[in-house]
C-alpha cells in the first residue's frame, strides 16, 4: 500500500533508471527527486526538472538528503536543509552546463576553456564544503572563493547578478526593497570598479650578473631612490654573489627574494628609482697581481638604475638585464645613482666589462594579508621583507618596532705624516653600557641575517672619503640605555702584508642623560687619534670624552682645538618606545617639576603626533592625574589638552589609534570626578559661540565632543559605582543645561559672517556619535526626546547657507543610521522630525544624494509583512508625509538629462535607484487600509486624477529598461510585483470615480498604456527564460504578464460604450499584447478585437479604421521580430469568435459583418505570412536574394492588396536600400522608379518623409529622377538613363533653367559616350525552382528565373542558391518534378541556365548597328525565356541518327520582365513544344549559312584581324560534307520512305534541299574571298579545300554555279550604307536591296546543353566532344559528351581547338521598304505584345510583309580577360552550330558580330518549322517546284529561333560541371528566334490556331515593338503592372533623325497588318497621388 512519506522528501538519483515497469518514471544519473508516497522499496515521485509528470522508480536508486517541507499537502514544497551557497552551486552548474555545451557549437573555445576549470574548481571547492572539515575561517574563504566564480561566469554568460549577504543568496521577500537595492548595486559597483589598491609592493628577485672577468664574490644591494627630495625611501635589500656571478645560497630564496612593502600611491610615480649598488670583495685595485695581498677588502664595482613607472603596465618583467655603470672617479662613488638618474654622462660609463645584472620584478596590489593569499607560492618558498623607512602611512597600535638608522656619511682625515692619501676603512660596533660589544644587531640590509660588526668599503687613496651607506640597528629597548656605537677609522695597506692600520675613532651615545635618545639628524663626530695597539675595549677610558663637535663644548674645548679631524653620520629612529622629544619627557615627568606642568600643557600642542600615540596611554593617565591634582587650576588647560589629543587621532594617520583610546576609557580611565570639570568646561564654551570673535578654538572643541561625552558618561558611571548613585539628579540637570546651552545655540541664525553657522556644522556634524553614549545613562525615550528637541531647535528656512543645510541633513542622516533609531519606541519619536527635514529638502530638490539615502535606511529598518502595530501607524505617517513629494522627485530627476562625466552618471543613475526602491518599498509595505486612507484623503476628483495619473507614470519609468542594469532580474522581478498589487487596488479607483459621467480619457489612455508596456517588459518574457530560472519566476510570482492581461479585459469590459474613445487608438497597443506568445494571455487579449471591430461597426457601419490600424502596428511589430506562426493560427481563430454574440446584432448585421470580419482576418493573415517571412529572412546576415525576394512579395501586397500608399512606399524604400547593399543598381534604379511614379511635376507641397525633407512634389521627382540616373549609371544601363535625362530636360527647358538644362545635356551626352567606349558584360539566366514546403512562403513551389552577376556562370550561380539556402537538395535533372516533391517537408532546388529572348529585333537586325549598342537589347526587357532538350522518339537508326533526333522546347514567361525591382521574377506561364528531325535540320543548317556569311562578310571588309576563323569555318563545312556530313541528312530525309511515309513535309523537304543548295554557293564565294586574303603558309590547305569543294558539289548533284553567278554577281561591299565605323557593314544584295541581319535561329551552347555532332562517319556514336576555343587557342575546354544534333561535320576536317561559337545570324531578306522599318524609338518604347504563335507564318500581302525583331544574342562574349587583343578588338560574333567534325569546331567564336553576304533573289516560298506536335502540311501555293535548276540565294522569310540557355561561350561559361548532370543531355539552344514568323503565303487556318493565345480564328498580330527598356509593364492575360508613368513617352509622328534616340516613337503604320484579337494590355492606370508623402 503506498504510503505518503513523512521525512523522505527529497534525493538525488544516484543510478539512472530506465523506467521500463508500469507507472515507472525514467531517471537520470544526478537528477534530483521529490518523494510523495512509498511502497515496499519503491518511491513515488517526480523528478523537478519537470514536476507534471509522476512516476515509481526504486529507493535504491536514490540518496536521500534533508529537506524542509513548504505548503505541506497537494501543492507542498520541498526545500533542501543544506548550506544556501551549495544550494546555490548545484543550480547555477547546472544551468551552466547546457551553456557551455552551446559555447562549443558556437564556436567560443577561449569562454569554452575558461569557464570549464571554472566549473571543476567550483566543483572542488563544493566538496570542501560539503565533507564539513573546515575551519569557520577557513570555510568563508571558500565561500568566499565560491562566489566570485560564481559570479564572474553569470557575468561571462550574460545572467542574472545574485543578490547575496554573507555569501548566502538573499530571498527578495525577506528583507526591504531599499536593502535588496543596496545588496544588487554593492555586488554590481563590485563588478563595475575594481577597487583602487592604497598599497603596493614590488617583488625583486636576482638571477646573476653577467660579466666577462669577474673572478671576485660581490655584494649586490637593492634599494628605492626618491630622486626627487634626493633621499632613500626604503631600507635596503643586501645578498651575496659567487664569483660565477649568481647568487650564494641558491637553495635559501629568501636570500635573493625580497618584498619591498607598504609603497603607498604616491609612491608611484617616474622619479622613483630602483638603486642597485654594487660592491665588489678581493683586491685593492682590480688589476692588481694575485698573490699581491691576502687581505680582501671591499671596493666598489658599479651601479645600476631602473624607474618603477616601468613596471606600472603590469607586466612582470621577467628576464630584465639592467646595465650596470661605473664612476670616473672614486670620489663620486656616493652619488653615482645621482649622476646615472641626471644622466651626467661626463661622470660614469659602463664597467669595463659591460656587466648586465640579471633580475625580475613585479609590482603587486593590495594589503600584504591579501598578497599571501594571491601570491601564496612566493611566501611559501620564502622571501625577505623590506620595509619603508621609519613608520608607514598607518601607525597600527600594537606595532612594536625599535629601529635605529645609521647612514656613515663621510669623514675628513689628515694624511698622517705620508705622501699619499690614505685608504680608509671604516668598522663599527654596538657597546653596551658593561663595554660588551652587542652581537648581531647591525643589518645590512633584508637578506642577509644582522651582523656583530660592520666594514665600509674602502675608497683608494682618498683623505676626504664620502660612503653614504645605511645600515639598520634593531637594538632591543632595554639595551638602549648606555649602550654606544664606536667607530674605528683603519688605513688598508696596498703593500704584500696587507696591514690594516687602526689610526683613529669616533664614539656616540645612544641615549642622553636625561632619557631622550639620540636626536635624528646629521651628527659630526670628533676623531680621536690613537694607535694600533691601542685597547678600546675598556669603554670607560673613552666616554668621558667629548664625541661630537656640536654638543658639549665649553669643558672640552681643548680637546676640540686638538683635533681637525671629523667623522660624520646621520641617525633617524623608528621606535614606539622610545621618545627624542624632551618636552614630553617633561609632561610624563610631571609630579617631579609641579612648577612645568601649565609650560609642559601649553607645548603638548607642539609635539609631534607620532610622539603622543605612541605614549597615548601614558599621557591621558598624565592629563586626568593633573585634572584630580587642582582642577580649578589646570581644568581649562587638560579639557584643552585633552581636545588636542582627540582631535590627533581624526587624522588618518593616528585613526586606528581610537580603539586604543577607546580601550583605555573602558578598562583604564579612572577619574570618577572629571565629569563635572568636563561638563562646566563644555558649557562655557557652548555659552561663548554666539559672543566669540574667533571660533576655530571652539569648534575644535566641538569636533571632539564625542570623546568628550564618553569620558563624561564614564566618569558619571565610575562615580555612581563608587557612591552607589548619588547626585544623579544633579547630573541630569547638567546634561539638560548643556543640551538648553546646545539649543539656544543651534537656533541662532548667523548674521553676516559664516563662523557661527560653521560651528552649528562642527556640532551637527559630530552630534550624532554622542546619542549611544547618552543611552548608557538614560532611558530611550529621554534620549529620543533629547534629540527630537535638539534637531528641532534647527532654524528652518531653506535659504540659509547651503553648506549648513547639507550638513544638518548629514546629522539626520547619522541620526538614522544610529543605535538609537532602531528602537520602535524612540522610532516613533524621532520619525516627524526626519521626515520634516526631508520633505523640505525634497521640495527644493537640494541634497538629492543624501535623501535618498536617508529614506533608504528608514525603509530598511521596516521590513516586509510587519504587521505590527507600530509599523503600520509608521507607514501612515511616511505616506502621507512623503508619498507625493516622493513621486514628484522620481518624475523630476527621471525627466532632466543625464550627467555627461561616467562619475557623475553613475551617482545620478544612483539617486534615481535609491528614490525607486524606496518608492517600492513604501508601496509593498501598504495595505489595504493604506491604500483605502490614500484614496479617502483626495478632496476633490481633481487631485486624485493628478494623483493617478502621477503614479501611472512612474510606474512607465520604473518599467523602462535603462531603470537598473540588464542583469537585475530579480530587482526587476520585485519591482513588477510592487507595481502589479499597486495598479489592482487603483483600478478598483478607476472604475469609481471615472467612468460613466465622469469619464476621463486621459487618465483610462495613461492606465492602458502602462498595463501594455507592463506586459511587454522582457523581464516578464518567461519563454527566453531556462527551465530553472522559469520555474522560480512562477512559483515565486505567477506570470505577471496574465494577471495583467485579466486586468485589462475587466476594465475594457467596463468601459461600455467609451470604448469607441479607444478605437482605433489602442489597437496597435493591444496588438502588441497578442503577439507574446503566451496561450492565456492571447486568450483574454483577442476577444478585445471582436469586441472593437463590433463597437466600430456599430458606429460607422465598417470597421475600415480598425482595419488600417491593425495592419500598419503588424507591420510594424512584426520587423521588430515579435510573433510566430502559432500567433498567424491563433488569429485566424478570431473568425469563430464572430459567432458567441447572437443578441449583439440582428441576423443581416451579423451576416454582413461576418463576411467583411472574415475578409479582414484572411487578409490579416496572408500578410502575417508574408511578414513572418519578411522577418525571419532580415534576421539573416548579409543581403542576398531571399531578403530581397522577400521584400518584393510584401511591397506588392501592400500596393495591390491592402492599398497602403504609405507603407508600399516605405517598402520601396527597404528594397532600394537592400540593392544598394548588394550593388544591384540596376535593380535599385527600377525600385526607385516605383516611387517616382506616383509623383509629377507640379508644386504641391510635400510633408517631411523617410530621408525626405519638406519640399514641393516637383523638387521630390527631380531629386529622384537625378537618383535613379545616377544608378542607372552604375549599373551601366545608360539607355534608361538617357531617357530619364531627356525627362528631365524637358521640364527645366519649360521653366528656362538653362544653367541646369546644359548639365542635363552634357549628362545625356556622357552616357551616349559610355555606350559606346566602355564595355558591358552580358550576364547570364538562370531558372531556378523551389520545391516543398520548408521554403518560405513567397517561394514555395514557384519557379523563377533569375539574372546572374556579372562574370557569374551556372555553377557559381547554384554554389550561390546553395549556400543562401544551406538544408536545400540540388535536383538533378530537368524534368518537372511530381506532387510528392510539392509536398515534402524539406527545400528542393531545381536549377539550369535558360536562354533570354528579345521581344525587340529591329534594332538587333539592323546592319551597322554597333554591337555596343545592340547588346543592351540582347538582355534587357526580356518576358520570355526558353532551353531545349534533345530527345529521340521511336527506334533509333545507328547508321544514322538524325532520322529520330527531336528537340523539346519549353519557353518561359514571366510576370514582369528582366531586370526591374528584383534579380529575379516568378515564371508565370510555360509553354513546351516539340520539334520534328526534319524541322531540327532546317534550323541547324539555317544557322550555318548565316555564320558563314557573317564570316565572309566579316573577312571581307577586312574586319578580321586574321583569316583564322574563315578557314576552320570552311574546313569544318566542307570537310563534314565530304565525309557525309550533309548527305546524312538527304539519307535522311530525301529518301523516298520518308517523303512518302511524310507527305505533309513536302514542303519543308524542299526547304532543306533549297538550303543545302544555297550552302554550296556560299561555300564557293567563301572559297573566292579566302583565296584573296589566305597566308601563304595555308595555301595547302586551301587548295585541299577547293579540292574536297567539288567532291561535296558532286555529292549534292550540282555542277557548276558559274553561269548563275556571272548572269547574278555577289559581292561583299565594302562600305556600309550607313557607314558606321566599328559596326558590321550591311550586307547588300545586287539590285540594291538592304539586307536586314539576323541572329541564327538555333545555336546550342557549348555546355549543359547539346553539343553538335557529326552527320560523319561518327554519326552512330551518341555522343562527342565540344571543344571551346578562343582564337589564340590557348583556351581549351573538354566538354560533356552529348548527343548529336546538327552537325554536318566530317571526322577528320576541324582542327582539334575550336571556337564555341555564341549564337549569332545575318541573313538577307526580300525587299523591304522604308515605311516598315522600325525605328529604335518604337522598339524602346512600345508596349509589349507577344504574337499568338511563335511557329506559324499569318496570310498577309506581300507588301505588308515585315521582319519580327531579333532576339538579341543572350551569349555573346562577356569580356573575357582570357581573350587575346586580336579578338577584343573584333565585334563579337555569335556563331550557330558549327557544321564541323566529330571533334567539332565551333569555330567563329567570342569574336565580332558578322554580317552575312548578299545573295540573289529567289521565289518567296513558305517553310514553317512547325513547333507542335499535329501534323501540319501547308500548300505550297505560288512556289515553283525544285528542280535541277539553280535556286537563288534568298533565305526563307519564315524563321524559327530555338529559345535556350545564355552561355555558349565555354571560356566564359563555367557551367558544365555544374551538377545537375541531366542538363547535360539535354540540348538548349542558344540561338534565338522570332516570337513569330510572317510569310507571303497564306497558311491553312487550322495550322494557325494550335498554339494562339486568342483562339483557333484570332488573326496574328505581326506588329513587333521593343518594350521600354526602363518600365515595369506586363504582358497581356496578365495582372498588369502599368508602365511607369516617369518612363512613358510620348508619340511623335515625325520618323527620327538617324541613329533612332531611344525616346520617340513612331506611329505604327495601317498596313502593318492585321492586329491581334486577343486582350490586349491593360491600359495604364493613371499614377495614384501620393498624399503628402
Amino acid at each position: 500500500m503506498w504510503i505518503p512519506t513523512e521525512h523522505e522528501k527529497y534525493g538525488v538519483v544516484i543510478a539512472s533508471f530506465r523506467g521500463t515497469v508500469p507507472y515507472g518514471l525514467s531517471l537520470e544519473i544526478g537528477e534530483t527527486v521529490q518523494i510523495l508516497e512509498k511502497c515496499d522499496g519503491w518511491y513515488r515521485g517526480f523528478a523537478l526538472k519537470n514536476p507534471n509528470i509522476k512516476g515509481i522508480f526504486p529507493s535504491s536508486y536514490v540518496h536521500l538528503k534533508n529537506a524542509c517541507v513548504k505548503n505541506k499537502g497537494q501543492f507542498e514544497m520541498v526545500i533542501p536543509t543544506e548550506d544556501s551557497v551549495i544550494t546555490e552551486m548545484t543550480s547555477t552548474l547546472r544551468d551552466w552546463g547546457s551553456m557551455w555545451k552551446q559555447l562549443y557549437v558556437r564556436n567560443e573555445g577561449d569562454l569554452f576553456h575558461r569557464l570549464w576549470h571554472i566549473m571543476n574548481e567550483i566543483l572542488d571547492l563544493r566538496r570542501q564544503v560539503l565533507v564539513g572539515h573546515l575551519t569557520h575561517d577557513r570555510m568563508k574563504d571558500v565561500k568566499r572563493h565560491i562566489t566570485a566564480r560564481l559570479d564572474w561566469g553569470n557575468e561571462q554568460l550574460g545572467l542574472d547578478l545574485v543578490p547575496r549577504k554573507e555569501y548566502a543568496m538573499v530571498d527578495p521577500e525577506d528583507i526591504s526593497i531599499t536593502e535588496l537595492y543596496r545588496l544588487m548595486e554593492h555586488r554590481h559597483r563590485k563588478k563595475d570598479t575594481p577597487v583602487q589598491a592604497s598599497s603596493h609592493h614590488l617583488f625583486v628577485q636576482m638571477k646573476s650578473l653577467m660579466c666577462s672577468n669577474l673572478g671576485e664574490e660581490l655584494e649586490v644591494v637593492f634599494s628605492l631612490f626618491d630622486s626627487k627630495e634626493n633621499r632613500p625611501i626604503s631600507e635596503r635589500f643586501f645578498l651575496r654573489l659567487n664569483r660565477n656571478g649568481l647568487p650564494k645560497a641558491p637553495e635559501k630564496p629568501e636570500r635573493h627574494c625580497s618584498l619591498f612593502v607598504d609603497l603607498g600611491s604616491s609612491e608611484l610615480r617616474k622619479d622613483i628609482y630602483i638603486t642597485v649598488h654594487i660592491i665588489r670583495i678581493g683586491r685593492m685595485g682590480a688589476g692588481e697581481k694575485k698573490n699581491a695581498c691576502s687581505v680582501q677588502y671591499r671596493r666598489p664595482f658599479g651601479c645600476a638604475v631602473l624607474s618603477i613607472a616601468d613596471l606600472l603596465t603590469g607586466e612582470t618583467k621577467d628576464d630584465l638585464v639592467l646595465k650596470v655603470y661605473m664612476c670616473n672617479t672614486e670620489s663620486e662613488w656616493y652619488q653615482i645613482h645621482e649622476n646615472i638618474i641626471k644622466k651626467l654622462n661626463a661622470r660614469y660609463n659602463l664597467t669595463g666589462s659591460n656587466a648586465g645584472l640579471a633580475v625580475s620584478l613585479q609590482l603587486l596590489h593590495g594589503d600584504i594579508e591579501q598578497i599571501r593569499r594571491e601570491y601564496s607560492s612566493v611566501f611559501s618558498h620564502g622571501v625577505s621583507i623590506t620595509r619603508k623607512l621609519g613608520f608607514s602611512n598607518i601607525i597600527m597600535p600594537g606595532e612594536m618596532r625599535n629601529d635605529l638608522y645609521i647612514t656613515i656619511e663621510k669623514g675628513e682625515f689628515e694624511k698622517g705624516g705620508k705622501s699619499v692619501a690614505r685608504n680608509v676603512e671604516v668598522t663599527m660596533f654596538i657597546v653596551d653600557s658593561g663595554g660588551q660589544n652587542l652581537k648581531d644587531f647591525i643589518s645590512f640590509g633584508s637578506g642577509e641575517p644582522p651582523a656583530s660588526e660592520y666594514h665600509s668599503f674602502v675608497l683608494y687613496h682618498n683623505n676626504s672619503p664620502r660612503w653614504s651607506e645605511l645600515l639598520k640597528l634593531p637594538i632591543p629597548v632595554d639595551k638602549f640605555r648606555g649602550a654606544h656605537i664606536r667607530f674605528e677609522f683603519r688605513h688598508c695597506s696596498t703593500k704584500e702584508k696587507g696591514e690594516k692600520k687602526l689610526f683613529g675613532f669616533s664614539f656616540v651615545p645612544l641615549m642622553q642623560e636625561d632619557g631622550r635618545t639620540l636626536p635624528d639628524g646629521t651628527h659630526e663626530l670628533i676623531v680621536h687619534k690613537c694607535e694600533e695597539n691601542t685597547n678600546l675595549q675598556d669603554t670607560s677610558r673613552y666616554l668621558k670624552l667629548p664625541f661630537s663637535k656640536g654638543i658639549f663644548l665649553g669643558n672640552n674645548n681643548q680637546a676640540m682645538k686638538a683635533t681637525k679631524e671629523s667623522f660624520w653620520m646621520t641617525s633617524f629612529l623608528c621606535s614606539t618606545k622610545l621618545t627624542q622629544n624632551g618636552d614630553m619627557l617633561d609632561l610624563l615627568k610631571w609630579r617631579t617639576h609641579p612648577d612645568k606642568i601649565t609650560g609642559c600643557l601649553s607645548k603638548l600642542k607642539e609635539i609631534d603626533g607620532s610622539e603622543i600615540v605612541k605614549f597615548l596611554q601614558d599621557t591621558l593617565d598624565t592629563l586626568f592625574g593633573i585634572l584630580d591634582e587642582n582642577s580649578q587650576k589646570y581644568g581649562s588647560k587638560v579639557f584643552d589638552s585633552l581636545v588636542h589629543i582627540i582631535n590627533l587621532l581624526q587624522d588618518s594617520k593616528f585613526h586606528h589609534f581610537k580603539p586604543v583610546m577607546d580601550t583605555y576609557i573602558e578598562s583604564h580611565f579612572a577619574g570618577a570626578l572629571a565629569y563635572r570639570d568636563l561638563i562646566k568646561v563644555l558649557k562655557w564654551y557652548v555659552d561663548r559661540i554666539t559672543e566669540a570673535e574667533r571660533q576655530e578654538h571652539i569648534q575644535e572643541v566641538l569636533k571632539a565632543q564625542e570623546y568628550i561625552f564618553k569620558y563624561i558618561v564614564q566618569s558619571r558611571r565610575l562615580f555612581s559605582l563608587a557612591t552607589g548613585g548619588q547626585n544623579e539628579e544633579e547630573f541630569r540637570c547638567c546634561i539638560q543645561e548643556l543640551l538648553m546651552s546646545v539649543r539656544f545655540f543651534l537656533s541662532q541664525e548667523s548674521k553676516g559672517s559664516g563662523a557661527l553657522s560653521q560651528s552649528q556644522a562642527v556640532f551637527l556634524s559630530s552630534f550624532p556619535a554622542v546619542y549611544s553614549e547618552l543611552l548608557k545613562l538614560f532611558d530611550v525615550r529621554e534620549v529620543a526626546n533629547l534629540v527630537q528637541d535638539t534637531l528641532g531647535s534647527l532654524p528652518t528656512i531653506m535659504h540659509v547657507d547651503d553648506s549648513l543645510q547639507a550638513i544638518k541633513l548629514q546629522c539626520i542622516g547619522k541620526t538614522v543610521e544610529s543605535q538609537l533609531y532602531t528602537n520602535p519606541d524612540s522610532r516613533y519619536i524621532l520619525l516627524p522630525v526626519v521626515l520634516h527635514h526631508l520633505h523640505l529638502h525634497l521640495q527644493e530638490q537640494k541634497d538629492l544624494i543624501m535623501c535618498a539615502r536617508i529614506l533608504s535606511n528608514v525603509f530598511c529598518l521596516i521590513k516586509k509583512n510587519s504587521s505590527e502595530k507600530s509599523v503600520l501607524e509608521e507607514i501612515d505617517v511616511i505616506v502621507a508625509s512623503l508619498l507625493d513629494i516622493l513621486l514628484r522627485t522620481i518624475l523630476e530627476i527621471t525627466s532632466r538629462p543625464q550627467p555627461s562625466g561616467p562619475a557623475m552618471r553613475l551617482q545620478f543613475q544612483d539617486v534615481t535607484g535609491e528614490f525607486v526602491a524606496c518608492l517600492l518599498s513604501l508601496l509593498r509595505q501598504m495595505t489595504d487600509r493604506h491604500y483605502q486612507q490614500l484614496l479617502d484623503s483626495f478632496n476633490t476628483k481633481e487631485e486624485l486624477r493628478d494623483f493617478l495619473l502621477q503614479i501611472f507614470t512612474v510606474f512607465r519609468i520604473l518599467i523602462r529598461p535603462e531603470m537598473f542594469p540588464k542583469d537585475w532580474t530579480v530587482m526587476r522581478l520585485v519591482a513588477n510585483n510592487v507595481i502589479i498589487t499597486t495598479v489592482l487596488y487603483l483600478s478598483d479607483a478607476l472604475r469609481k470615480n471615472f467612468l460613466n459621467e465622469n469619464f476621463d480619457y486621459k487618465i483610462w489612455d495613461s492606465y492602458f498604456y502602462l498595463a501594455v508596456i507592463f506586459i511587454n517588459q522582457l523581464c516578464l518574457q518567461l519563454e527566453m527564460f531556462t527551465p530553472s530560472k522559469k520555474k522560480k519566476v512562477l512559483e515565486k510570482y505567477g506570470d505577471m504578464r496574465v494577471t495583467m492581461g485579466c486586468e485589462i479585459f475587466s476594465m475594457w469590459q467596463n468601459l461600455g460604450e467609451h470604448k469607441l474613445h479607444f478605437i482605433p487608438a489602442l489597437i496597435g497597443p493591444f496588438l502588441e499584447v497578442t503577439l507574446i506568445p503566451q496561450p492565456d494571455l492571447r486568450n483574454v487579449m483577442i476577444p478585445i478585437f471582436h469586441d472593437m471591430m463590433d463597437w466600430e461597426q456599430r458606429r460607422s457601419g465598417n470597421f475600415k479604421q480598425v482595419e488600417a490600424k491593425l495592419i500598419d502596428k503588424l507591420d510594424s511589430l512584426m520587423s521588430e521580430g515579435k510573433g510566430d506562426e502559432t500567433y498567424r493560427e491563433l488569429f485566424n481563430s478570431i473568425i469563430p469568435l464572430f459567432g458567441p454574440y447572437p443578441s449583439l446584432l440582428k441576423k443581416i448585421e451579423r451576416e454582413t459583418w461576418r463576411e467583411s470580419g472574415i475578409s479582414l482576418i484572411a487578409t490579416v493573415t496572408r500578410l502575417m505570412e508574408r511578414l513572418l517571412d519578411y522577418r525571419d529572412c532580415m534576421k539573416m546576415g548579409e543581403v542576398d536574394g531571399k531578403k530581397i525576394g522577400c521584400t518584393v512579395s510584401l511591397l506588392n501586397f501592400y500596393k495591390t492588396e491592402l492599398n497602403k500608399e504609405e507603407m508600399y512606399i516605405r517598402y520601396i524604400h527597404k528594397l532600394y536600400d537592400l540593392h544598394l547593399k548588394a550593388q544591384n543598381f540596376t535593380e535599385a534604379a527600377y525600385t526607385l522608379l516605383l516611387y517616382d511614379e506616383l509623383l509629377e511635376w507640379s508644386d504641391r507641397p510635400l510633408r517631411e518623409f523617410l530621408t525626405y525633407p519638406m519640399q514641393t512634389e516637383w523638387q521630390r521627382k527631380e531629386h529622384l529622377h537625378l537618383t535613379i540616373i545616377q544608378n542607372f549609371d552604375r549599373g551601366k544601363c545608360w539607355e534608361n538613363g538617357i531617357i530619364l535625362c531627356r525627362k528631365i530636360a524637358e521640364q527645366y527647358e519649360s521653366y528656362y533653367d538653362y544653367r541646369n538644362l546644359s548639365k542635363m545635356r552634357m549628362m545625356e551626352a556622357s552616357l551616349y559616350d559610355k555606350i559606346m567606349d566602355q564595355q558591358r558584360l552580358e550576364p547570364e539566366f538562370f531558372r531556378v525552382g523551389f520545391y516543398g514546403k520548408k521554403f518560405p512562403f513567397f517561394l514555395r513551389n514557384k519557379e523563377f528565373v533569375c539574372r546572374g552577376h556579372d562574370y557569374e556562370r551556372l555553377e557559381a550561380f547554384q554554389q550561390r542558391m546553395l549556400s543562401e539556402f544551406p538544408h536545400a537538395i540540388a535536383m538533378q535533372h530537368a524534368n518537372q518534378p511530381d506532387e510528392t516533391i510539392f509536398q515534402a517537408e524539406a527545400q528542393y532546388l531545381q536549377i539550369y541556365a535558360v536562354t533570354p529572348i528579345p521581344e525587340s529585333q529591329e534594332v538587333l537586325q539592323r546592319e551597322g548597328v554597333p554591337d555596343n549598342i545592340k547588346s543592351f537589347y540582347k538582355v534587357n526587357h526580356i518576358w520570355k525565356f526558353r532551353y531545349d532538350r534533345p530527345f529521340h522518339k521511336g527506334t533509333k537508326d545507328k547508321e544514322n541518327e538524325f532520322k529520330s533526333l527531336w528537340v523539346e522546347r519549353t519557353s518561359l514567361y514571366l510576370v514582369q520582365s528582366l531586370p526591374g525591382i528584383s534579380r529575379w521574377f516568378e515564371v508565370e506561364k510555360r509553354e513546351v513544344v516539340e520539334m520534328s528531325p526534319l524541322e531540327n535540320a532546317i534550323e541547324v543548317l539555317e544557322n550555318k549559312n548565316q555564320q558563314l556569311k557573317t564570316l565572309i562578310s566579316q573577312c571581307q571588309t577586312r574586319q578580321m584581324q586574321n583569316i583564322n576563323p574563315l578557314t576552320m569555318c570552311l574546313n569544318g563545312v566542307i570537310d563534314a560534307a565530304v565525309n557525309g556530313g550533309v548527305s546524312r541528312y538527304q539519307e535522311a530525309f530525301f529518301v523516298k520512305e520518308y517523303i512518302l511515309s511524310h507527305p505533309e513535309d513536302g514542303e519543308k523537304i524542299a526547304r532543306l534541299r533549297e538550303l543545302m543548295l544555297e550552302q554550296a554557293q556560299i561555300l564557293e564565294f567563301g572559297l573566292a574571298v579566302h583565296e584573296k586574303f589566305v597566308p601563304q603558309d595555308m595555301r595547302p590547305l586551301h587548295k585541299k579545300l577547293v579540292d574536297q569543294f567539288f567532291v561535296m558539289k558532286s555529292s549534292l548533284g550540282i555542277q557548276e554555279f558559274s553561269a548563275c553567278i556571272q548572269a547574278s554577281p555577289v559581292h561583299f561591299p565594302n562600305g556600309s550604307p550607313r557607314g558606321c565605323r566599328n559596326s558590321a557593314p550591311a550586307s547588300m544584295s545586287p539590285d540594291g536591296t538592304r539586307v536586314i541581319p539576323r541572329r541564327s535561329p538555333l545555336s546550342y551552347p557549348a555546355v549543359n546543353r547539346y553539343s553538335s555532332s557529326s552527320l560523319s562517319s561518327q554519326a552512330s556514336a551518341e555522343v562527342s566532344n565540344i571543344t571551346g576555343q578562343s582564337e589564340s587557342s590557348d583556351e581549351v575546354f573538354n566538354m560533356q559528351p552529348s548527343p548529336s544534333t546538327s552537325s554536318l561535320s566530317s571526322t577528320h576536317s576541324a582542327s582539334p581547338n575550336v571556337t564555341s561559337s555564341a549564337p549569332s545570324s545575318a541573313r538577307a531578306s526580300p525587299l523591304l521598304s522604308d515605311k516598315h522599318k522600325h525605328s529604335r524609338e518604337n522598339s524602346c518604347l512600345s508596349p509589349r505584345e507577344r504574337p499568338c504563335s511563335a511557329i506559324y507564318p499569318t496570310p498577309v500581302e506581300p507588301s505588308q510583309r515585315m521582319l519580327f525583331n531579333h532576339i538579341g544574342d543572350g551569349a555573346l562574349p562577356r569580356s573575357d580577360p582570357n581573350l587575346s587583343a586580336p579578338e577584343k578588338a573584333v565585334n563579337p560574333t555569335p556563331s550557330s552550330w558549327s557544321l564541323d567534325s566529330g571533334k567539332e569546331a565551333k569555330n567563329m567564336s567570342d569574336s565580332g558580330k558578322l554580317i552575312s553576304p548578299p545573295v540573289p533573289p529567289r521565289p518567296t516560298r513558305t517553310a514553317s518549322p512547325a513547333r507542335h506536335t499535329t501534323a501540319v502540311s501547308p500548300s505550297p501555293a505560288g512556289r515553283s517546284p525544285l528542280k535541277g535548276s539553280v535556286q537563288s540565294f534568298t533565305p526563307s522569310p519564315v524563321e524559327y529561333h530555338s529559345p535556350g540557355l545564355t552561355s555558349n561561350s565555354p571560356v566564359l561559361s563555367g557551367s558544365y560541371s555544374s551538377g545537375i548532370s541531366s542538363l547535360s543531355r539535354c540540348s538548349m539552344s542558344e540561338t534565338s528566334g522570332f516570337e513569330n514568323q510572317v510569310n507571303e503565303q497564306s497558311v491553312p487556318a487550322s495550322s494557325v490556331s494550335v498554339l494562339s493565345y486568342g483562339g483557333p480564328e484570332e488573326p496574328v498580330r505581326k506588329e513587333s515593338k521593343t518594350p521600354p527598356p526602363y518600365s515595369v509593364y506586363e504582358r497581356t492575360l496578365r495582372r498588369p503592372v502599368p508602365l511607369p508613368h516617369s518612363l512613358s513617352i510620348p508619340v511623335t509622328s515625325e520618323p527620327p533623325a538617324l541613329p533612332p534616340k531611344p525616346l520617340a516613337a513612331r506611329p505604327a503604320h495601317p498596313e502593318n497588318g492585321t492586329r491581334r484579337t486577343e486582350p490586349g494590355p491593360r491600359p495604364r492606370p493613371l499614377p495614384r497621388k501620393v498624399s503628402q508623402l
